[in-house]
């Protein structure tokens, strides 16, 4: 399958993953260029109709939602017997995986992500789309720590861990509902139960049920109450472990009935953790559900009154028939009698003027006149409804009784039901209003959770009536506002002070590369890609450089070292002195230092007194390799000369 081009534009890269139904490669758009990833049935179910007609029918109603937190499908298609999606590519882990590696997940993440999967279901659910198969399997968590929700009404085929009911799959086993296990109805609520248990999960590092086999897990969801996630996970919060046990209820009744109400509460867990109950399951035991027999007529007996035999109730049909037929007679001979005398009237009938009369009016006046009015609808901005637009016959025509004249009566404006714009892109609004016959309104700018440039809210709300040409409001989202501050300074300090720094301001740590630095010692941060004191947000992405220290080299030979004592000529006024008094002159030192780097140590040492007439060090790669060092003393007086501690081999004489 590697290299192969489906629908002449998607070249199969690699395979990434797979399942009991698909298997999923990633693949490069040629048309778009763009990755893609492409979910191919398997061949084992390329034969089964009712299979392929699911997975192109829901698919295709998959395909219809648009959502942040859910895996846009992008197209259908067909090739060879290979059936296959094209989705979006997202790049990072599934859920099952994230769980894997840390086991338990701490509140703030079971919140965040447990909302993201609830917001995707939300737009699913409105769209009338149950996806049938949450499970982490099924929830990719992107880098940026977004959750997106994928397969979407295609897991169909069964497997070792699915149950299938009359030719469709409810669901894999671990996760599915009691009704998916059943074989009953599934609606909204059984999403939600499965999403229950991902937290269960996310909570406890387990699911709740385990068995040998799927039928004996599908039987605990059935018979057997969980063990309470406290008892797994001491740790867990007290709102958190209610707000899952509602989710699992056995009970449809007794779930949450709809995902905002599992938002709203979700949001108040993450204001008060510590909160000692959120939400609650509903009671229902005054008033339960119940499935009782059709009752059947001849169950049903008056007081006091008896049975009817089968002879008294055909005379008594009988009778019934014969009166309905007299009844029809007479109806035929007065309707003939009307239709003949019609024929021999001669006298005729001037049509009015129907137009802007009100069609009640209009039929009075129509039977006075012994006319028929033949109606006909069409929808107007401009005339009221129920008011005639034209007539077809002229009015002051000359017509005979009975005449038929037609009309078209105004519908009013035509309603239309307002769209969806939630979550859609800002620049597609002007073609799905227009589409619609709506007017696009002014919209509105907010910080929000949500990406930059997506639709948040709209007025008049989505699914409503509306008159054709209705000004649609809408609100824009600008994405989460962003927090300036002055980048610390980081130069100097250690690498892990630096991390600590960076994590404290929530900042992205990048790279980390390291030099040899003559000033900083080894592990000292002596660069920032954001300079000190520059404005920044946060998130900004941040590289250091971390010093090595100073770069070793080897010493050269004291044979390479070259001496040389002479005086300043040009400064001989100035820095040489020899006086009969005290027999001193100064003169100067030249030190080359061919084959050093960095900073070098230099010292000079009068043998006679002991006295250190010179100790620096010298930079290298800044001041050269020469270096000019001026030394006081009477004529024939020995000098040590030390570089980098060593002492040199030869003795500097005045």
């Amino acid at each position: 399958m590697i290299g192969r081009i489906l629908g002449n534009r998607y070249e199969i890269v690699e395979k990434i993953g797979g399942g009991g139904m698909a298997l999923v490669y990633k693949a490069k758009c040629n048309l778009l260029n763009r990755y893609v990833a492409v979910k191919i049935l398997r061949s084992e179910f390329t034969n089964d109709k009712d299979i392929i007609e699911k997975f192109k029918r829901e698919s295709q109603a998959a395909a219809s939602l648009s959502h942040p937190n859910i895996v846009n499908l992008y197209d259908v298609g067909e090739e060879e017997d290979i059936y296959y999606i094209v989705m979006e590519y997202v790049k990072g882990k599934t859920l099952k995986e994230v769980i894997k590696e840390k086991e338990i997940l701490t509140l703030e993440e079971i919140i965040n992500y447990t909302k993201q999967i609830a917001l995707a279901l939300q737009q699913a659910h409105y769209n009338h789309v149950i996806h049938r198969d949450i499970k982490p399997h099924n929830i990719l968590i992107t880098e940026d720590n977004r959750a997106k929700v994928t397969d979407f009404g295609i897991a169909l085929a069964a497997t070792s861990s699915t149950i299938t009911n009359m030719g469709s799959v409810i669901g894999s086993v671990h996760y599915f509902s009691p009704e998916q296990a059943r074989g009953g109805y599934t609606d909204e609520k059984s999403d939600l139960y499965s999403l229950g248990i991902v937290m269960y999960e996310m909570a406890t590092g387990k699911v709740p049920f385990e068995g040998d086999s799927p039928i004996s897990v599908a039987l605990k969801h059935i018979q057997e109450e969980p063990v309470l996630p406290s008892e797994v996970n001491p740790q867990i919060s007290k709102g958190l472990e209610e707000i899952i046990l509602q989710l699992i209820q056995k009970d449809q009744a007794s779930r949450y009935q709809n995902t905002q109400s599992l938002i709203e509460d979700l949001n108040k867990l993450k204001q008060s953790p510590d909160a000692t109950y959120v939400g609650g399951p509903i009671n229902h035991e005054d008033s339960p559900t119940q499935i009782i027999p059709r009752i059947k007529e001849e169950d049903i007996q008056v007081p006091g009154k008896k049975p009817q035999n089968k002879k008294k109730r055909r005379d008594k049909l009988l009778i019934t028939s014969a009166v309905i037929a007299a009844l029809i007679a007479a109806l035929l001979f007065v309707f003939g009698l009307f239709y003949v005398s019609n024929i021999f009237r001669t006298e005729e009938v001037e049509v009015p003027n129907f137009v802007g009369m009100d069609i009640e009016t209009a039929r009075q006046q129509a039977v006075i006149l012994e006319l028929e009015l033949s109606e006909e609808t069409t929808h107007s901005k401009e005339v009221p409804i129920d008011e005639i637009i034209r007539q077809y016959t002229s009015p002051g025509m000359k017509v005979r009784p009975g005449a038929t004249v037609k009309v078209l009566v105004s519908e009013g404006p035509r309603t239309v039901t307002v769209p969806d714009l939630r979550f859609e892109d800002e620049t597609n609004v002007p073609y799905i209003l227009e589409n619609a016959g709506l007017e696009v309104g002014t919209p509105r700018y907010e910080f929000s959770d949500f990406p930059k440039g997506v639709i948040i809210e709209q007025n008049p709300r989505a699914g409503a009536s509306a008159v054709e040409g209705t000004i649609v409001d809408y609100v824009v989202s600008q994405g989460p506002q962003e927090v300036t501050f002055p980048m610390p300074n980081l130069i100097g300090g250690t690498i892990e002070n630096a991390r600590n720094i960076i994590e404290q301001f929530q900042l992205q740590k990048g790279s980390e590369r390291q030099e040899y630095n003559d000033e900083y010692p080894e592990g000292l941060v002596i660069d920032q890609s954001i300079a000190p004191g520059s404005m920044t947000r946060e998130n900004a992405l941040i590289n250091l450089t971390v010093s090595r220290g100073p770069k070793p080299v080897q010493e050269p030979g004291e044979e390479d070292i070259e001496l040389d004592i002479k005086e300043d000529e040009e400064d001989d006024q100035e820095d040489s002195i020899n006086t009969s008094t005290t027999n001193t002159s100064t003169k100067n030192l030249r030190v080359e230092l061919q084959g050093y780097t960095g900073l070098v140590s230099i010292r000079v040492r009068n043998v006679s007194s002991g006295e250190e007439v010179y100790n620096k060090n010298h930079d290298v790669s800044r001041d050269g390799e020469t270096v000019m060092i001026p030394i006081t003393g009477r004529e024939g007086q020995e000098f040590e000369l030390y570089i980098n501690n060593k002492k040199h081999n030869k003795s500097i004489i005045l």
